[in-house]
């Protein structure tokens, strides 16, 4: 999710999009959303010869269609700052949430034919005999 916090911080800030097809946007970044479909304003589109060029007034970007993304240093930092101040990096929520998981407690799965309330059950034996 950090590359989503990067982008929504860069709202409204130069951004330069590189597609796949060897297109290049130099726009201004209005939105992104959760897939990291970019709208972008004031766009310069690039060919793929850099031959022509095309000056558009706002450009839509579908996500898959992206090869990279260059975004501003000062924007790079500001988040880092922003995740520093916060004191969580990748993952620092989720290993809270996650307490329990995996050290060994009853959950789902264990040895098939037993449960918690019932004795286990061997083939060929009654319950009480061993």
């Amino acid at each position: 999710m950090l590359h989503l916090w990067l982008l929504k911080t860069a709202q409204n800030h130069p951004l330069l999009v590189e597609l796949k097809n060897g297109e290049a946007y130099n726009g201004h970044l209005v939105s992104c959303d959760n897939w990291m479909n970019i709208n972008l304003r004031e766009v310069i589109c690039k060919s793929r010869d850099r031959d022509n060029f095309w000056l558009m007034p706002e450009c839509y970007i579908r996500s898959s269609t992206i090869k990279y993304l260059r975004i501003p240093n000062e924007i790079i930092d500001t988040v880092k700052e922003e995740v520093a101040a916060k004191g969580r990096g990748r993952g620092g929520l989720q290993q809270k949430r996650q307490k329990g998981h995996g050290t060994g407690g009853a959950g789902r799965g264990g040895i098939p034919g037993t449960s918690r309330d019932q004795p286990e059950r061997r083939p060929g034996r009654e319950a009480g005999k061993q």
